[in-house]
């Protein structure tokens, strides 16, 4: 595997030989004082660039970083659906486990940058990049939610767990499974609130959660954990369950502490709801188990 040190200079190597790169900036984990430096750390990195489609015209450009042993190139991809930004990026893992998550920006979006709080200048041929702060983790901070947003997280919550419920009474768990990503969406965002009032807002919780672990109560954190299931029909069930009395928990927080109403009586019909339809599956399997 190569060297950090090794990656670096071949990325300035790269950008020093091509007039079309007229600057470098470094993103992401290894921008970022905070982060536990590993060896699965990406290198995120922007390339400001002159004559961008002449780039991209070029089909083995991106091959002077490395053997390739896979690369996504998402603004050439009709699925999942491009930004269409003006921007390219290439996406590529190396035949020796390193990545470079390169994207080429065009020189006329510059100023653009400074938008990413870990953004730290590599290379600038000609003065042109704005000025970068410290590196930070503020632009990844969560947002406070407003009482719509409040509102409409919880009903889409307690509306899509009775899909779920409905699709564990058909046992068709594959649709039950879908819905439940999608509940689960929901649990993760009013989480993600939760533990924003913990912090003030100004610590970054990762992406999908990655680092709630960090600073969920432990007897939280152990409830969230029994919401994954495995495929097993009545894992399933108890993992609903258990996202609807960690959702409750959860919601009347956010609610107490910003005073948005809580939707009480949604949340009790949905429980009650989904209850007896567990109690109804309990005895039909009983009658006629498979």
């Amino acid at each position: 595997m190569r060297s950090e040190s090794a990656i670096f200079e071949l990325i300035l190597s790269v950008a020093n030989k091509d007039n079309r790169v007229r600057a470098v900036v470094l993103n992401g984990s290894r921008a970022n004082p905070n982060a536990k430096p590993d060896i699965f750390q990406d290198y995120d990195i922007v390339f400001v660039v002159k004559n961008l489609k002449e780039i991209i015209k070029e089909p083995n450009w991106h091959k002077q970083f490395g053997e390739i042993l896979i690369m996504q190139t998402p603004e050439a991809m009709a699925e999942p659906e491009p930004k269409n930004d003006g921007s390219f990026s290439y996406l590529m893992l190396f035949t020796d486990s390193n990545r470079i998550d390169l994207r080429l920006v065009p020189i006329e979006r510059v100023n653009e940058l400074s938008n990413d709080s870990l953004a730290v200048k590599l290379l600038d041929k000609d003065d042109i990049l704005p000025k970068f702060l410290e590196a930070s983790e503020s632009s990844y901070y969560p947002n406070a939610p407003n009482a719509k947003k409040y509102a409409d997280c919880s009903n889409e919550f307690w509306w899509v767990a009775t899909y779920v419920a409905k699709g564990l009474c058909r046992q068709e768990l594959i649709y039950a499974k879908a819905m439940t990503e999608i509940v689960r969406t929901q649990l993760l965002k009013m989480l993600t609130w939760h533990l924003g009032i913990k912090t003030d807002f100004k610590k970054n919780l990762g992406k999908e959660g990655k680092y709630f672990k960090d600073y969920l109560e432990p007897e939280l954190w152990q409830k969230l954990t029994t919401t994954y299931a495995n495929f097993e029909l009545e894992d399933s069930w108890q993992s609903l369950l258990n996202m609807l009395e960690l959702f409750q928990i959860i919601s009347q927080k956010v609610a107490t502490q910003f005073s948005f109403k809580y939707p009480k009586q949604e949340a009790r019909n949905v429980i009650a709801y989904v209850k007896q339809l567990h109690g109804l599956a309990i005895d039909a399997n009983s009658i006629n188990p498979s």
